[in-house]
């Protein structure tokens, strides 16, 4: 019997332990956790034991899968002005990659259950290390398909690490403050959202400022994209590199959460969770909200760009996406205090309505206030991802991993509802096309009206 058995070992007394005192215990899916201890009478948790020292790597898989997605609002002009596309055409870049949560998040809970959250995790941090380095043929064969291809791996490795990171974080603590700690966790992945686009909008578009591709033809377009696609590709590798050595020390510390294998179920099972009405309503909420996000964060350059808004050149209209991303960051960790003094459905409500005012103010003025209303709408999205997770995860109890593929394939609104908002824009212009996310929001309006009372306070899941 080795260290990790005995440690092992004893954490499964201390847990059987507390169990038999009347506190009691929770098997997570694949991971043996404690559970938040039940309410003593002054409505206080009694003490409750929670694996140590993972907190930090959870909040770097947030940091690096956040940071990674919001690069696509930087590849979007980019490649739209390398193969000359229509904003219908270039969303394709956000369909290839959040398709992939429609495919891959119920085999990814599939796997959890099978090998666990950290080896998960290692598996999909690889994945993703794949899928940048896919970047280098797709560079070499000059072809907008191939860097389709590399996205979707891209986002696969992505979507197994979410899979793993939205639940685990909500285990690390008391289920009191679950949506708190998730909303802090999310903090991180705005952070990695707030710094890479700018730093992106260094490396990518630069050129974009001083060459117009559209003025090229022949021997010299198809040379202008080599070198361009190579600037994309030093990114990519670069970000390949970090990810591996992540992947390294993830998997050197795979032990620090004592796992045992779950039963085996049906794959499609975790679909029946939809005949429940709280958790199908913030699915389909996850599926707009994600949809709505990402559609103004792919649509912002080319936004700011116009001369009736703020008229900027490509790289320093890149670089206000810090704006953008940053408000997020700035609004979760304001948000974490906020919920735990405030009803999270309530909280919700209250940020859905402001986006809506603030697509409204854009979409009818010109200038500085347009351009500034749709920036600040990043503020307002911060809470919305873990407040609706949360409120629509309630009550799954031990079931939760597999809510969390489920909600994982709504992601894929990030592929639907910026192909609409993209081919809208083709036919209303940007800022007409700014009415399908305002439509998303009020649903996620609704929905954080629904769930303002916790579902033990009479709301039936």
């Amino acid at each position: 019997m080795d260290d990790s058995d005995v440690k092992r070992l004893i954490i499964e007394l201390e847990l059987l332990e507390l169990k038999l005192g009347g506190i009691g215990y929770m098997a997570f899916e694949t991971a043996v956790v404690s559970s938040p201890a039940p309410a003593t009478a002054d409505g206080s948790e009694a003490n409750a034991i929670y694996p140590s020292n993972l907190q930090a790597f959870v909040y770097a898989l947030f940091f690096a899968f956040g940071g990674i997605t919001s690069l696509n609002d930087v590849l979007i002009p980019k490649l739209k002005a390398l193969f000359t596309l229509k904003y219908g055409e270039v969303m394709l870049v956000q369909f290839a990659f959040f398709v992939a949560y429609f495919i891959i998040s119920i085999p990814a809970a599939a796997l959890v259950r099978r090998i666990g959250y950290m080896r998960s995790a290692v598996a999909g941090l690889l994945t993703m290390t794949v899928g940048c380095l896919l970047f280098i043929p797709a560079s070499s064969f000059g072809l907008f398909g191939l860097f389709l291809l590399a996205l979707f791996v891209l986002a696969s490795g992505i979507t197994t690490v979410q899979v793993v990171a939205n639940p685990l974080i909500s285990m690390l603590g008391p289920a009191r403050t679950a949506s708190s700690r998730l909303t802090f966790a999310q903090a991180f992945n705005s952070l990695g959202t707030t710094l890479f686009p700018y730093v992106g909008s260094i490396l990518i578009l630069g050129s974009l400022a001083t060459v117009d591709p559209a003025t090229l033809s022949g021997a010299a377009l198809d040379a202008f994209r080599g070198v361009e696609t190579q600037v994309v590709v030093h990114t990519y590798m670069g970000l390949a590199i970090a990810l591996t050595l992540l992947a390294a020390v993830v998997w050197l510390r795979r032990k620090s959460l004592v796992e045992t294998p779950a039963a085996p179920t049906p794959i499609l099972r975790a679909f029946n969770l939809l005949t429940r009405p709280r958790f199908a309503f913030g699915t389909l909420c996850i599926f707009l909200y994600v949809g709505g996000e990402v559609a103004i964060g792919s649509l912002i350059v080319s936004y700011l760009m116009q001369p009736s808004v703020m008229g900027l050149a490509p790289g320093l209209a890149g670089k206000h996406l810090i704006v953008y991303w940053g408000g997020a960051m700035v609004g979760r960790f304001i948000g974490a205090w906020l919920l735990r003094l405030f009803s999270p459905g309530k909280v919700l409500a209250c940020a859905a309505g402001t986006v809506i005012i603030l697509l409204t103010v854009s979409a009818n003025t010109v200038g500085l206030v347009s351009g500034w209303s749709l920036l600040a709408i990043g503020l307002f999205n911060s809470i919305m991802f873990p407040t609706i997770f949360t409120l629509a995860s309630e009550g799954l109890g031990k079931r939760a991993a597999e809510g969390s593929g489920v909600i994982c394939v709504a992601i894929v609104g990030g592929a639907i509802v910026p192909l609409v908002t993209g081919n809208a824009a083709d036919v209303w212009g940007l800022k007409l096309a700014l009415i399908v996310p305002a439509v998303c929001y009020f649903t996620i309006l609704a929905f954080g009206w629904f769930a303002r009372r916790p579902l033990n306070a009479g709301t039936s899941s």
